[in-house]
């Protein structure tokens, strides 16, 4: 075990260690000059470019630079966005709520809907119902999270005008309304997803020798698969939700932007567009961090819960 968890681990550094080698080249080869945003598109005199240069550490080497980004971060610094002049770690804190609040509640949603839907699947196999439910996923799947998301908009705005998903949120209540739509959007691809693993999982302990023994003994078919199918089909659903939130994160960028929430995707869009090194550094790492922490720790959690998945070479030990 420990030298499978020395592995994971120095796969998840090594992972974090040239993400954060890409992110930084890939923001500096953009063909928007930083100074250009920090003076606002102004005529500036070359010792105040000079002197801006200096200011944000632009005018040092490469290596420099990104040294000075990554011994921050670890301070809980990740330095001053050119934009907003401010520094990114606040706006991040500023923005995180309602990111956070999309992915959580889309994974509430996601698993609300797609365990009792797997279950439904699973008892009633190849029947009419399972065959709708299936078309429906179909669907889901196919429609990316912003095409959804302006089609909910389209359709809110037809059929249910009074519902209020624009604008701030003062109380928990409206915050809520803001983000239930856009975490709908997400949770969709994700609940055809959880939905059918849920069923590949029931139908496994439906066709087992334990379920076949339950039956014999009397037990009621609810009872079966509630009290018992039910608990070992969720194994992998825990998983696949786990990996699945990081993943979320990622999109919450996309439907943030057009819901119009500030939340970590407008700013990360303006950041790029803006060139504003810092911000895009930032709010990218982060993200990347979330999902490498998630991943990792389900390896090591179901590396000590269940010897079989520890692995050498991609193969079982």
């Amino acid at each position: 075990m420990g030298r499978y968890t020395l592995n994971k681990l120095f796969q998840y550094v090594l992972v974090l260690v040239c993400t954060s080698v890409i992110i930084f080249t890939m923001v500096r080869l953009g063909p928007t000059d930083p100074v250009a945003v920090i003076v606002g598109g102004k005529q500036t005199s070359p010792e105040t470019i000079a002197a801006i240069r200096h200011d944000f550490k632009l005018d040092r080497p490469a290596i420099e630079q990104y040294w000075i980004w990554i011994s921050g971060m670890f301070k809980g610094d990740f330095g001053t966005s050119f934009e907003y002049r401010q520094p990114v770690s606040y706006l991040i804190k500023e923005r995180l709520p309602v990111t956070a609040g999309i992915v959580v509640m889309s994974t509430l949603l996601s698993v609300v809907i797609a365990v009792p839907t797997g279950v439904i699947m699973a008892v009633k196999q190849h029947s009419v119902t399972d065959t709708g439910i299936s078309l429906v996923q179909l669907i889901l799947v196919s429609s990316p999270p912003f095409l959804t998301s302006i089609l909910m908009i389209w359709l809110i705005t037809i059929y249910a005008p009074t519902f209020s998903f624009t604008g701030t949120s003062e109380t928990t209540w409206e915050f809520i309304q803001r983000i239930f739509l856009p975490s709908l959007a997400l949770a969709f691809s994700m609940i055809a997803l959880i939905s059918n693993v849920m069923k590949s999982g029931m139908v496994e302990q439906l066709h087992s020798q334990f379920y076949m023994v339950a039956k014999a003994k009397g037990l009621t078919n609810a009872r079966i698969v509630i009290g018992h199918c039910l608990r070992n089909a969720l194994i992998p659903v825990i998983t696949l939700i786990g990996l699945e939130v990081g993943i979320l994160m990622v999109g919450s960028v996309l439907v943030e932007n057009v819901f119009s929430l500030a939340g970590l995707g407008s700013i990360l869009v303006n950041a790029v567009q803006k060139s504003d090194y810092a911000m895009v550094q930032g709010v990218t790492m982060l993200l990347v961090f979330a999902f490498m922490t998630i991943s990792t720790a389900l390896d090591l959690i179901y590396g000590l819960v269940d010897p079989r998945i520890r692995l050498k070479g991609g193969k079982p030990a």
